[in-house]
């Protein structure tokens, strides 16, 4: 009879203890020396410095300075800053969405770049029946998106980077600050975005409305671009930025 349990790998195990001294050291309130870390691990040093060497590699843990305790590494360090910046980002975004939800009555999105394409982080619903849809967890491709054409026009779309900013439409974005996606990702939906920039006049961020291609004819579109571009500005300028030869308060 074939056993319901079986001994793990030596790869899993290895795998296993790695991932304990990770955990060790990014609950530790303070840089931890490695005799400690295997102690605490019950490891050989020798095995805890093999384990840690792997880690380092993947700038998961980093050592501090010359005293060689460890501490979360820059790519645990990436991770929380994004998250940290993304949840700053939706709660000094909420009036700016509130008013434009208002406003426009049609679709709003908050958006950042992501790995493999565009990634929605706040979303007001339009008060129309048909809508622009959900897209608060959903990817999409930078290329057929208003809001992926800033990125791409900016230098912030490294799934489309290479000879992204050389196309003439995205020259016109990054001149004009606006992009436009009219039944482009998807037939009878349109969208424009404007860019959301921080302190050090990066782009960020990119603000957009969305709905039906049949309720944002070019004229419409023209009179939405002005409300959205106003509501970026606002925004960029809660988050630090400011416009050239404006002083910060």
């Amino acid at each position: 009879m074939e056993q319901e349990f079986q001994a793990p790998a030596h790869g899993t195990t290895a795998i296993d203890r790695g991932a304990d001294l990770l955990l060790r050291v990014l609950e530790s309130e303070q840089p931890v020396a490695l005799t400690d870390l295997a102690s605490a691990a019950g490891l050989p040093k020798s095995t805890a410095s093999r384990l840690v060497s792997a880690l380092e590699r993947r700038g998961l843990i980093e050592q501090d300075g010359e005293r060689g305790r460890l501490r979360p590494g820059p790519a645990i360090l990436r991770v929380a800053e994004r998250s940290m910046l993304e949840r700053s980002l939706v709660e000094m975004s909420r009036s700016a969405l509130d008013v434009l939800a208002e406003a426009t009555g049609e679709t709003i999105n908050l958006s950042v770049p992501g790995p493999d394409g565009v990634e929605h982080i706040a979303q007001v619903d339009s008060r129309h029946f048909l809508g622009a849809g959900q897209w608060l967890g959903r990817s999409v491709g930078y290329e057929h998106s208003a809001n992926g054409k800033v990125f791409a026009a900016f230098g912030r779309a490294p799934a489309w980077a290479a000879g992204a900013t050389a196309n003439g439409d995205l020259q016109a974005v990054r001149r004009d600050d606006f992009a436009t996606s009219i039944d482009e990702l998807e037939l009878g939906l349109s969208a424009i975005a404007v860019p959301v920039r921080g302190a050090r006049s990066e782009v960020i961020a990119a603000l957009s409305i969305s709905g039906p291609t049949l309720r944002m004819p070019p004229e419409r579109i023209a009179e939405l671009r002005t409300t959205l571009t106003s509501e970026a500005r606002t925004l960029s300028r809660r988050l630090g930025h400011r416009e050239q030869g404006e002083r910060a308060a």
